[in-house]
């Protein structure tokens, strides 16, 4: 499990944030409840980073996630990370509101609607052109 940037920070299995300064901190309520959780419904910027954090691929199973916009354009994990500012502050129908994260399970053919760079999938053989 990768920790947060402080020492004193831990990150159970729950995905939420704890201070372990604290004394008795594993009975007190989280810095933060959501801090590092893959979210499938995206409605805020708060699930936007804890998804961001949670990383690129589903828990358990490894499969490759991407993001969906809500004008149903892809983007990778890196494109997101790359353009935090543009989606962080996107509007309905600007191309970057990210709405939903998803698993590419089979679309070999599944490419960054940003940068064109495919997007990998769990099942699917890419063919190389």
């Amino acid at each position: 499990m990768k920790k947060p940037t402080a020492e004193h920070f831990f990150v159970p299995d729950d995905g939420a944030l704890y201070d372990t300064r604290k004394i008795g901190w594993y009975n007190l309520k989280p810095v933060r409840p959501v801090y590092k959780r893959t979210f499938r419904v995206i409605e805020n910027n708060i699930q936007l980073k804890a998804t961001l954090r949670a990383g690129a691929a589903a828990w358990p199973g490894g499969y490759p996630l991407f993001f969906v916009t809500d004008d149903g354009s892809a983007l990778s994990f890196e494109t997101v990370k790359a353009e935090i500012r543009s989606v962080l502050s996107a509007t309905k129908g600007n191309g970057w509101k990210v709405v939903g994260c998803q698993v590419n399970w089979e679309d070999e053919e599944l490419t960054d609607d940003h940068t064109g760079e495919p997007i990998e999938s769990a099942y699917g053989e890419r063919v190389a052109a």
